[in-house]
């Protein structure tokens, strides 16, 4: 079994965490995903560490992170692969797979356009 994790950086801002979670909620009812977490890198919980040991006493064998960040900068060069390879030596058997952060993504312009037409209308 494969869980998920919506990996954010997190704010000190609590309505900018529950838009975070409500993301991944909306993930999980649209995917069918039966196995779906929320984590923060900073300043709101869970963090990764607490994400993944929610899924691995469910018996997941495989999480996939999927950063919820614009760009690949310094916490996902950096911060992120840390804590992946400690949690993979931590709960050992578990794969841990970390997907690409959202640039680059075709829907992002897509996005931006329909906020731009809005906004002119």
């Amino acid at each position: 079994m494969t869980g998920l994790i919506v990996f954010a950086h997190g704010s000190s801002v609590p309505e900018a965490n529950e838009a975070v979670k409500r993301v991944s909620a909306a993930m999980r009812a649209k995917g069918g995903f039966e196995f779906v977490e929320t984590a923060f890198l900073e300043a709101a919980k869970p963090d990764l560490a607490d994400a993944v040991a929610a899924l691995a006493i469910k018996d997941v064998d495989r999480v996939v992170v999927l950063p919820y960040f614009l760009t690949l900068g310094i916490h996902l060069r950096r911060d992120l692969p840390r804590i992946v390879a400690e949690l993979a030596q931590k709960h050992n058997g578990l794969r841990i797979d970390v997907t690409e952060p959202l640039d680059g993504h075709p829907a992002l312009a897509e996005i931006l356009l329909q906020r731009a037409t809005a906004a002119l209308q």
